[in-house]
């Protein structure tokens, strides 16, 4: 027996992450952390897995001054039982420590949803192709 989704549930968990990701770039830490799970684990290229935002930031602080996304698609795969993966990919720009500017760098980034709050983040992109 197959159980049912409430497809009405894809805009809650596509508005989360898009919320998250806002924060993220804003840097308000407070308000994302209120969207992710106490066992959050995230990873980016190179990275190794983290689970706190003092991580992330150490780590990026050493690669770029800032980074910020064009978001060009959503998908929300709705897993049942408040479960969902939440794909979002597009392009990356920012400035690089030297102060250059980067742009039109692709990314994707996969976000594991359950019972309304973020578990996972995985980051796929280019920006080792465009380092100098």
């Amino acid at each position: 027996m197959s159980s049912t989704v409430d497809p009405s549930k894809a805009i809650d968990h596509e508005k989360l992450v898009l919320d998250f990701l806002q924060a993220m770039e804003q840097r308000d830490l407070d308000l994302a952390g209120k969207m992710i799970s106490d066992d959050f684990v995230m990873e980016f290229p190179g990275s190794g897995k983290m689970n706190s935002f003092d991580e992330l930031i150490d780590w990026a602080k050493a690669r770029y001054q800032y980074v910020r996304k064009n978001m060009e698609d959503v998908s929300v795969a709705l897993k049942g039982d408040g479960h969902a993966i939440v794909y979002c990919h597009g392009t990356l720009f920012g400035r690089w420590l030297d102060e250059t500017d980067f742009e039109n760098v692709r990314f994707i980034d996969r976000f594991e949803i359950r019972d309304g709050l973020i578990v996972q983040q995985d980051v796929w992109n280019d920006l080792a192709l465009y380092t100098s």
